[in-house]
């Protein structure tokens, strides 16, 4: 069993219609992931929108979500700046958190060495858990494997990587030398079959939103040997990964018009991002009931009533 389940979801964070931060929607939020599939959360990551959020709003993101669900609470207490990270660590392991997301550090594009002594940095302010976060196309920076690697030998606490990376070949070699204990998780939707191939033990993702059950389904036939099975599943989510993110819509705003959808209003995101385009929400109507549709047929196709 993966340390903190198999399928765990990157929260989006709740705004009220004036932007101010939504704390009881969160835990509505989270208390509905718990109940649809999901192992565990991670909050103020991405698709949480952590660059837009005072330190106040995220520590108290930190306990509501925290203290809504008997599920595992990853905290995103990442940043591009050391110092901050580890404040923001400590107090999150103040808070009760399961573990924290240490994403590389972003726009100061730092050397190899110097994404090593930040995450190392991180990881001594805590006894917690740490997931390292490989996410290039948002940072500027992949974390090598031969970082990751000495990283995972040498620091008793980095226990995870969520791989956001795209090289599920680099990936593998990476699972294949890194020390017993050592989880990698899917951090990209579409990414996570081929990754179960190469050792992944779960997924950190977006559509989970929705998707939660269909990921437990598709983890479940996969361990069992039915990869088939797995693969047909695996395709009835494809239109909700295209769905999630995109040049003209990017995440988290499709995953708020989604939960709209589906009765939870966690308002829009805040700017940078700010609200999506109106077709947003009339493709989340028709993603949703294909989606509805595929589950169906696929019962249908294995005979199950």
């Amino acid at each position: 069993m993966a340390r903190f389940g198999k399928v765990l979801t990157a929260m989006v964070t709740p705004f009220d219609a004036d932007g101010v931060l939504d704390l009881d929607k969160a835990a509505t939020l989270a208390r509905y992931l718990q109940a649809h599939g999901n192992d565990g959360l991670v909050i103020a990551g991405t698709t949480g929108e952590a660059p837009v959020l005072s330190d106040d709003e995220r520590l108290s993101l930190f306990e509501a979500v925290i203290n809504a669900v008997t599920i595992p609470v990853i905290a995103g207490t990442g940043t591009n700046d050391t110092a901050h990270s580890v404040h923001l660590t400590k107090e999150a392991t103040a808070l009760g958190a399961a573990g924290v997301l240490a994403v590389c550090p972003y726009y100061n594009r730092p050397s190899q060495a110097g994404i090593d002594g930040h995450i190392r940095a991180m990881a001594a302010a805590t006894d917690l858990p740490v997931v390292v976060y490989d996410i290039p196309v948002r940072t500027g920076r992949k974390i090598t494997t031969n970082t990751l690697l000495g990283l995972a030998r040498e620091v008793t606490n980095v226990l995870a990587l969520k791989d956001a990376a795209g090289h599920p070949g680099e990936t593998a070699s990476l699972i294949a030398h890194a020390p017993g204990g050592f989880e990698v998780y899917s951090g990209d939707d579409i990414m996570t079959l081929p990754l179960l191939a190469a050792g992944a033990v779960g997924v950190i993702g977006v559509a989970t939103h929705w998707t939660g059950d269909d990921h437990q389904e598709m983890f479940a036939l996969w361990e069992k040997g039915d990869t088939a099975g797995a693969r047909a599943v695996n395709a009835r989510m494809l239109e909700s990964f295209a769905f999630e993110t995109g040049d003209d819509a990017p995440n988290p705003l499709p995953t708020k018009a989604m939960l709209r959808h589906l009765g939870i209003d966690v308002g829009d995101a805040r700017l940078p991002m700010g609200p999506a385009p109106a077709w947003v929400h009339e493709r989340a109507t028709t993603v949703y009931a294909n989606l509805t549709r595929a589950r169906i047929a696929f019962l249908e196709f294995r005979g199950v009533d």
